[in-house]
């Protein structure tokens, strides 16, 4: 390394050594101490395993500064400090993680009263992340032993370090028989229902969001651990506790059973997100949704607790907590959307790509209705995201949800996977969808897009500007044309969007127009134009005025083989730059 050739700089620093009273701070000093330490400088990493030096670095990383020096000199030391421990050379990680009164200095810190210092828990959690690693079985023993170290860290969860160090617990810890051991022991100390624990109404509000972070980077992480395991191996038991009905029904419990708050709300809802986020299948007791290829699997415990809140949500898109009026460019918004309800909206997004699959789902060989897919039907959630979606004109966040919820309930999720045999199922069932005959009739989407084209096209013709969401609605009615022509649910669409010459018209000249997609939606209006009462004359008489939009006999074909010569080129140019002086006036 470049550091061990600057001889001058370790001169001063040897020169230092060799003083018989020489302190940890004047070393500290130094701008080469941690490269030389980092190098295993033999006489430095001698001086800093003693017992004294020790103990002072660990008293620099768990003791608040003295208040009167300059800030930026006040946590200059812990900082080395912290770096010196953490260096990850031998010498000190064995005498750090081999000696408990130096772990009991170090532990120390968790037992201040909270708020921590955020920087010295930073710290903290950097010196004991490195021993979980390094010193894993001694650290891990260490941990086990001391009563209430769970709680600790719990208790300062409002600290993101602490989040830091839960992480490292469960990710950090090897070889697999002791890392199962870890989860075993934190299971036991039930870490799952403390963390839900704390996600309620009653908490601070940087606690419920600490909280809910952790529980969603301890079910990826699980998740993604257990993917990489043999089949085989024991499960984990902090997932299967978080996936647990029980565990999901107790969170939503907490958000939805006395006082309501929004933090509340939305930290519960990060979570369900990510239960329902897709995975690979691999625990028993899973539903697997598989359709023409396509599959999405989760719990169905999860499904099975969440069901019955639906009507809470759906509360929440008519009743949201009160947003204060917002300043936009284009003016004061009095009744923002809000996040709790953009959660709510990316939930049913979640739960569509998860549940739309049929009208029936596999579980364990047992076919069972679909609830949360009929409870979304009589609650009518859908056409109130319907209407948000053009209420709030100008919320693409908003738009993209319910173009999701669209496109899910018209098809699958585009993940390849193993098609599931569905035993005994009737042969009407997988291609009869009860929530795509709500979409079209209850909610009316089909007259809805077309009411708000004309809306947006007089809107233009005025000298107004086109409204935000048009680019979604063009994607959700280009799903439509899709899903009519080759979706799972095709001749089920095409039963409800029967005569309606005004769609094709706007098929005809605004979706293949606008993205030639010609050859793409040939089939579909074949199909679709069949049913128009207009028939073959309609139809015809829009395709020639198309068809002539593009042929102009007075322009000049340019790709038309000619004699080139001087007349020719001459003319060419004075046409082009008439053209392109007119372009710009």
């Amino acid at each position: 390394m470049f550091w061990k050739f600057d001889l001058h700089m370790s001169s001063q620093l040897e020169a230092l050594l060799e003083k018989d009273d020489v302190t940890l701070t004047e070393l500290m000093e130094e701008e080469d101490v941690l490269q030389e330490c980092k190098a295993q400088n033999h006489r430095l990493l001698v001086f800093l395993s003693q017992d004294t030096c020790m103990q002072e670095l660990l008293h620099l990383i768990t003791t608040e500064p003295p208040a009167g020096l300059e800030e930026t000199r006040r946590f200059k030391h812990p900082n080395i400090a912290c770096e010196l421990l953490t260096s990850d050379v031998g010498v000190i990680n064995d005498k750090l993680g081999g000696e408990k009164l130096l772990l009991d200095t170090l532990y120390s810190f968790l037992e201040q009263p909270p708020p921590l210092n955020p920087l010295l828990a930073s710290f903290f959690s950097k010196t004991i992340g490195n021993l979980i690693t390094r010193k894993t079985e001694q650290v891990i023993s260490f941990l086990r032993g001391k009563e209430g170290f769970l709680g600790l860290v719990l208790n300062h969860i409002n600290t993101s370090a602490m989040m830091d160090l839960l992480l490292r617990l469960i990710s950090c810890v090897e070889p697999a028989p002791l890392r199962q051991d870890t989860l075993n022991w934190l299971n036991e100390e039930q870490l799952a229902q403390r963390l839900i624990e704390l996600i309620h109404p009653g908490k601070d509000e940087e606690k419920q969001s600490n909280a809910s972070q952790t529980v969603c980077d301890i079910i990826r992480l699980s998740r993604d651990q257990a993917n990489q395991l043999q089949e085989n191996s024991e499960a984990d038991p902090l997932l299967a506790v978080l996936e647990s009905q029980e565990c999901v029904g107790q969170l939503l419990d907490n958000m939805f059973v006395g006082e309501r708050t929004e933090s509340c709300i939305i930290c519960g809802t990060q979570i369900l997100l990510t239960l329902l986020e897709i995975r690979r299948p691999g625990v028993e007791g899973m539903l697997d949704v598989c359709v023409q290829g396509h599959e999405r699997c989760v719990n169905s415990s999860i499904l099975q607790a969440i069901q019955p809140h639906l009507t809470h949500y759906h509360q929440l898109l008519l009743d949201p907590p009160r947003v204060t009026p917002m300043l936009t460019s284009l003016g004061v918004l009095e009744v923002p959307l809000g996040n709790c309800r953009l959660h709510v909206a990316r939930l049913m997004a979640s739960l569509l790509q998860t549940t739309n699959t049929s009208y029936y789902i596999c579980c364990n060989n047992t076919i069972y209705n679909n609830t949360v897919t009929l409870e979304l039907c009589r609650l009518n959630t859908i056409n109130i995201l319907l209407d948000l979606f053009f209420k709030y004109t100008w919320n693409n966040f908003l738009h993209f949800q319910v173009e999701l919820c669209v496109a899910a309930i018209l098809s699958h999720s585009a993940s390849p996977g193993p098609t599931l045999p569905l035993p005994s199922v009737p042969p009407d069932i997988s291609t009869h969808n009860p929530l795509v005959t709500h979409l079209f009739q209850d909610c009316r989407l089909v007259l809805r897009i077309l009411e708000a084209w004309e809306e947006n096209d007089k809107m233009q013709a005025e000298g107004g500007m086109r409204r935000g969401y048009m680019g979604h609605l063009t994607r959700i009615a280009n799903t439509v044309v899709c899903s009519m022509e080759k979706g799972p649910v095709h001749s089920q669409i095409s039963s409800l969007i029967t005569g309606r010459a005004v769609w094709v018209t706007l098929v005809i000249t605004r979706l293949v127009n606008r993205y030639s997609y010609a050859g793409i939606y040939t089939h579909t209006l074949w199909c679709v134009c069949m049913h128009v009462q207009a028939k073959t004359a309609a139809f015809e008489a829009c395709t020639k005025e198309k068809i002539q939009s593009f042929d102009d006999n007075e322009e000049e074909d340019i790709w038309e083989e000619r004699e080139i010569n001087y007349t020719t080129h001459t003319k060419s140019r004075t046409r082009y730059t008439n053209t392109h002086t007119h372009s710009h006036t």
